[in-house]
């Protein structure tokens, strides 16, 4: 739910606002979505090295498109566009620590006190 609920909230931005607060904010939303599918694969990982593990792929794949690779996929691939993005864009590093940070709050929240023993 938290998965679908992400890519609805990236295609809202893009959808009702344009230019750097459609493209950072859907930079966020991919870290976050991220961050989500790391707890769908492995639910009891604690909120902080999922976060990490999302900014960590996130970093990865930011900067294996420095490389000719990414941009080679993108023109043959609609899914793979969306997935690696094409040119590398130094804000969008910032961008994705914003998204770890908000994903993990959300999920720390979410979370709630456990009962103490």
């Amino acid at each position: 739910m938290a998965a679908v609920v992400t890519v609805g909230a990236g295609l809202g931005i893009r959808s009702v606002t344009g230019g750097d607060i459609a493209k950072y904010g859907g930079d966020a939303l991919y870290t976050v979505l991220l961050l989500t599918l790391v707890l769908l694969l492995a639910p009891r990982t604690k909120p902080s090295r999922a976060a990490s593990m999302a900014l960590a792929a996130s970093w990865a794949i930011e900067f294996l498109q420095l490389g000719p690779w990414p941009a080679e996929l993108t023109r043959h691939s609609v899914v793979a566009r969306l997935v690696l993005g094409s040119t590398f864009n130094a804000p969008d590093l910032f961008w994705y620590v914003v998204g770890a940070a908000a994903g993990w709050l959300a999920h720390t929240a979410s979370r709630g006190r456990a009962p103490s023993r």
